[in-house]
């Protein structure tokens, strides 16, 4: 008899220890940026205390937020509320003519 393995990770969305879809790309690009901003301050003659606690209350922030957004959204919530904004509070209509055209 076959023994076939089903695949439960499909029509998924990619979670990497409780990060979903896009949030995992916004972790990894404010890690980056908090890469450039240590690299900078370091090259400006920042001392490293400071330095690294600059980047370490940051990077808190960070991966508190990112978090907060992940559990609170989930995969497409953030974009559903940031396009929400461009919907229309009501519609205006100057004539009926619209409602009595016939198709």
């Amino acid at each position: 008899m076959s023994v076939y393995h089903i695949n439960k990770g499909i029509n998924k969305p990619i979670e990497f220890k409780g990060l979903k879809a896009q949030y995992i790309a916004y972790l990894g690009g404010g890690l980056v940026v908090l890469l450039l901003v240590f690299a900078t301050l370091y090259l400006l003659g920042t001392p490293v205390l400071v330095c690294l606690l600059i980047i370490g209350l940051a990077g808190s922030g960070l991966f508190f937020k990112v978090f907060e957004m992940s559990r609170k959204y989930g995969q497409h919530g953030l974009m559903k509320r940031r396009s929400s904004k461009y919907i229309p509070d009501h519609l205006r209509f100057h004539t009926r003519r619209i409602f009595y055209e016939k198709r």
